[in-house]
């Protein structure tokens, strides 16, 4: 994807950068605030596995705050702004953005009034062009806002820094994913076997019931003729015969005798 591309990009010119010997302390905090500030770049962990050069000087607090873009959130920020640099506002959009991206990884409807608290946005309006004009648009996520309600309806986010401790449930997922389709495949395997199986025996069967039909067939060939006319049909002509002739005996109606006349006696 081409957010993935700018990223790789972008994260080797940063690199390069803060690996220079060159770099002051204070001209690494630049570095550092520019990394945070850029509008294309949402990865830091490459920045901050390198060497620490600015621990135990006065600008410590700025590993602080790269750490704090890995990893952290909007609320963590304020939750310490006492004890961290001043952030810049394109430093503040970043970690709000950065923000929405950790709540979609967990959740794929997020709620306008979990994204108003965790935001510290004050409405509805403001929050939809957020979500439109910094999130959509810059590609990090996509989705759907339904203002009935209420509620961001995530289909896409780009994925953040690994959080220590993340890689091995990540690991421990795919694990157990692995297991379970290990299982799953086991499964089918003896279902087909078992339904070739079962297809081996009604073929057999189907043979077997065609070869006995044909052996009856041929002994009633053998029995049941008599003379030129198999007996069988003979004895059912007979029967039928039988039949028509009594029928025809039930239904013939009586005929009537005629009147007897005596000679000198009217009827």
């Amino acid at each position: 994807m081409e957010i993935e591309e700018n990223q790789a990009h972008l994260i080797d010119h940063f690199v390069k950068q803060v690996s220079s010997d060159a770099h002051t302390p204070s001209s690494l905090t630049n570095l550092i605030v520019q990394a945070t500030s850029h509008s294309s770049l949402f990865a830091f962990s490459e920045i901050l596995a390198l060497p620490n050069l600015l621990q135990g000087t006065e600008y410590s607090g700025y590993i602080d705050v790269l750490r704090l873009f890995a990893h952290g959130r909007w609320r963590d920020y304020k939750s310490n702004a006492g004890l961290l640099p001043l952030l810049v506002p394109d430093q503040i959009l970043k970690l709000k953005q950065l923000s929405v991206l950790t709540l979609a990884e967990t959740n794929k409807v997020l709620s306008y009034d979990q994204l108003l608290e965790e935001l510290d946005i004050s409405n509805v309006r403001e929050l939809e062009d957020f979500l439109i004009n910094e999130c959509i648009y810059a590609g990090i996520v996509k989705g759907k806002l339904d203002q009935k309600q209420r509620r961001f309806e995530v289909q896409f986010a780009a994925g953040r820094d690994l959080r220590p401790g993340q890689l091995d449930n990540m690991i421990q997922t795919l694990g157990n994913w692995l297991e379970n389709s290990d299982n799953v495949l086991l499964t089918i395997q003896e279902k087909i076997k078992w339904a070739e199986t079962k297809s081996v025996s009604d073929t057999k069967h189907q043979k077997e019931v065609k070869e006995r039909v044909e052996e009856v067939k041929k002994s009633l060939s053998l029995k049941g003729y008599n003379g030129n006319r198999p007996l069988g049909k003979m004895m059912c002509s007979e029967s039928d015969e039988e039949m028509e002739f009594y029928e025809h005996d039930r239904i013939q109606p009586k005929r009537r005798r005629p009147p007897r006349h005596f000679y000198g006696l009217k009827p």
